[in-house]
């Protein structure tokens, strides 16, 4: 299995793919920009994107959609019934299907945005922008904060495995990482810490 990674301007979210190492169907997660750089990336690997996994539908997490489906014939998987304007395959908690060969499981975990998804696929976990390297996603209210909080702690901090951490801004960083030194998750943070 093959992992690239697009990190853009400043602005907009990293883009993942995931294929086979010899080329062939793979997934795309997060179209923030599609720009030359990421269509030389997939096709200097012999990848054909066959579907496109969502974390939630922010602009700058989607707006190379349009473009890459003049390229490639996706299916799009999202919290949502349409993504920036295409139509889209609603995804849920608990659900697991497969797309362009592999076995991918959704969470929702509530207060950045109402569609927000973190995808599982193999070791990989893509948190868009849910959690990141040593910090929490940001909410609009110190309650939607909170509820944000603990439904990381109940959902993705109560795996029983340690998980690559693919974030949409930001370096990749791991599942216990997270847990030993994220202060943002610790039981005594301060109670004021949002995020404009």
């Amino acid at each position: 299995m093959t992992l690239l990674s697009h990190f853009p301007s400043v602005g907009i979210s990293n883009t993942y793919v995931v294929g086979p190492d010899s080329g062939g169907d793979a997934v795309l997660v997060d179209p923030g920009r599609f720009d030359v750089e990421l269509l030389e990336l997939i096709e200097g690997h012999d990848l054909n994107i066959k579907a496109v996994l969502v974390t939630h539908a922010h602009e700058n997490h989607v707006q190379g959609l349009r473009t890459l489906k003049k390229i490639y014939d996706v299916e799009v998987y999202a919290g949502y019934n349409r993504v920036f304007g295409f139509p889209a395959t609603t995804v849920s908690h608990g659900s697991l299907f497969r797309a362009a060969g592999y076995e991918i499981g959704v969470m929702e975990v509530v207060g950045h945005s109402a569609d927000s998804r973190v995808y599982l696929l193999d070791h990989y976990m893509f948190t868009g922008d849910i959690l990141s390297a040593g910090r929490v996603g940001t909410t609009r209210t110190l309650q939607a904060r909170d509820l944000m909080i603990e439904s990381i702690r109940t959902t993705i901090m109560g795996l029983n495995r340690d998980l690559i951490l693919l974030p949409g801004h930001g370096p990749p960083t791991t599942l216990n990482a997270e847990r030993l030194w994220n202060p943002e998750l610790s039981e005594s943070r301060p109670p004021d810490m949002v995020r404009d």
